[in-house]
């Protein structure tokens, strides 16, 4: 039990830190998109590529910050009638939620999207437009698809054990 309470906390950790460095993506993104409206309106300059590297850092950073954004309790929850509750049921929520909603959706996400990543990498797919990107960016942004996948199953594995070993005197 105390190897799996180590894995967990170790993964959390990286999780915790691949998702820190993954959010600088979005300052990348401004300054990119800064750049392209520059281009685009002062010197009558564009680029498909470019354009498609905001839109490939932006699925990136949501896919691979997912787990990470779970970790800080820091995602959408609607919780009209959860803050309300005591921490022991906020627990129990939390627990049966992740055992049973998060972690068969994560599987799901990984398995289900195997043949599809195989597939990209399988045909070298790159952008259907001309002059976006090539050969390997398609394939390495739909790799982060199964990645998330695993992430957040490993996250809500995290958070079922941090629930049962939580204190009860709250």
């Amino acid at each position: 039990m105390f190897a799996v309470k180590q894995a967990l906390l170790a993964f959390n950790k990286i999780n915790v830190s691949l998702g820190r460095l993954i959010s600088w993506l979005v300052l990348i993104m401004v300054i990119t998109v800064f750049g392209i409206v520059i281009l685009r309106y002062v010197f009558s300059v564009g680029w498909i590529w470019l354009q498609e590297l905001v839109t490939w850092m932006h699925a990136v950073v949501f896919l691979l910050t997912a787990g990470y954004t779970l970790s800080e309790d820091a995602h959408v929850r609607v919780d009209v009638l959860y803050r309300r509750w005591s921490k022991k049921t906020q627990r129990q929520i939390n627990f049966f939620g992740s055992l049973f909603c998060l972690c068969p959706v994560s599987l799901f996400l990984f398995f289900g999207s195997l043949d599809y990543v195989d597939a990209s990498w399988t045909i070298k797919e790159a952008s259907k437009d001309a002059g976006g990107l090539g050969y390997p960016f398609i394939p390495l942004l739909k790799t982060a698809i199964p990645i998330s996948g695993i992430l957040l199953f490993i996250q809500g594995l995290f958070i079922a054990y941090k629930s049962i070993g939580a204190n009860d005197n709250d």
